[in-house]
């Protein structure tokens, strides 16, 4: 059995679906991103990642450098462990009612321009593949992962704060839940 880890982003500089459409990381969410990097660097030698993979958005990338810097290995952008695809057709201004409505459903009620269930498992499957690796992740590809793994339909099945790390172990095919991260009061619903 091999460990992975999903790291929530750090706090962002704008809120998800407000006008900025990839925020970096504001002065907490830095913080956050430095002493997540110790706390996995803190890891005994055979449960620590030795791989960084990350999410294109821009505060996934800057939550991941630290850890990634001081590996010394490069950050792996996967496309597929990235925020959830909101409908082209929604304004900035209807993105935030959107993934609230659908934080509170479950997968089969999502509705947009792709079939959610299957981006869901495209996570799964994307996180799945990186068996040794840090993946630094958002709010809903997280509950994605954990959803699957507990069978469960709802989109949240918890709450996952900036910079908390779930823990997984990957068992030939099977992904395993060893623990939730820490879980915190989120803007997002």
């Amino acid at each position: 059995m091999t460990r992975l880890y999903l790291i929530r982003h750090g706090r962002p500089a704008a809120v998800w679906g407000g006008h900025d459409d990839d925020p970096g990381l504001d002065s907490e969410g830095r913080a956050q991103a430095e002493a997540a990097a110790r706390l996995l660097l803190a890891l005994p030698e055979n449960e620590r990642p030795t791989r960084v993979a990350s999410s294109p958005m821009k505060r996934c990338r800057e939550t991941a450098v630290p850890f990634a810097a001081a590996l010394g290995v490069e950050v792996e952008i996967v496309h597929d462990v990235g925020e959830i695809p909101t409908p082209k057709a929604l304004t900035p201004a209807e993105r935030g009612p959107w993934l609230r409505g659908a934080l509170q459903g479950s997968w089969p009620q999502v509705k947009g321009d792709l079939d959610y269930e299957d981006w869901r498992r495209r996570v799964h499957a994307a996180v799945s593949a990186r068996p040794g690796y840090a993946v630094f992740s958002h709010f809903v590809a997280i509950n994605a992962v954990v959803s699957l793994i507990e069978g469960e339909e709802q989109v949240t099945v918890f709450r996952p704060d900036h910079t908390s790390i779930t823990v997984l172990e990957r068992d030939g095919d099977a992904l395993r839940l060893v623990a939730r991260g820490a879980e915190a009061a989120t803007g997002v619903l």
